[in-house]
């Protein structure tokens, strides 16, 4: 396997991570049921659109279960960074560019990597907010950029 561009102390500048937290809810609870968001393809998830799906599924379960009712966590790490070879436009542009020659790029965002199946956030929810998690996990799937599914890790027996 290629390993990814992710070593930062090659790159001179390394744009920030707008993740701002993987833990959300209630974090000293246990709750019985586990439902996930995972994958149907391998795919590279820019960070802006992680925390997109962490902002909408995570204002959803506040609405419908309360801010101690859940707990949410991100379970991607956005390492691969992600370069562009800017195009220079305008007047004179085709005697400054020279193309595909030296097009390394500079980094302009960083990326998760992600398999097949894997779990891209969980929700842990007790038996009757059930199907409030799994609406909150279709609302996150809808800011990935690659199909999901939902899958149920644990409790599956509690719930009617």
């Amino acid at each position: 396997m290629v390993r990814a561009y992710s070593r930062r102390e090659y790159i001179r500048k390394i744009p920030n991570n707008r993740i701002v937290q993987y833990d959300m809810g209630n974090l000293s609870e246990d709750f019985p049921v586990r439902l996930s968001l995972a994958v149907k393809k391998p795919a590279q998830i820019r960070h802006n659109a992680l925390e997109a799906a962490r902002i909408a599924s995570n204002r959803y379960m506040q609405r419908s279960a309360g801010r101690l009712g859940y707990h949410l966590k991100l379970r991607v790490y956005p390492h691969n960074i992600v370069r562009e070879n800017p195009m220079a436009t305008g007047a004179g542009a085709d005697r400054v560019q020279s193309g595909m020659r030296n097009a390394f790029g500079k980094a302009i965002s960083v990326e998760a990597l992600v398999k097949t199946n894997q779990k891209v956030m969980s929700i842990d929810v007790n038996p009757k907010n059930f199907e409030d998690a799994k609406v909150a996990l279709k609302r996150a799937g809808m800011k990935l950029p690659v199909s999901c599914k939902i899958v149920v890790e644990k409790g599956a027996e509690l719930i009617k």
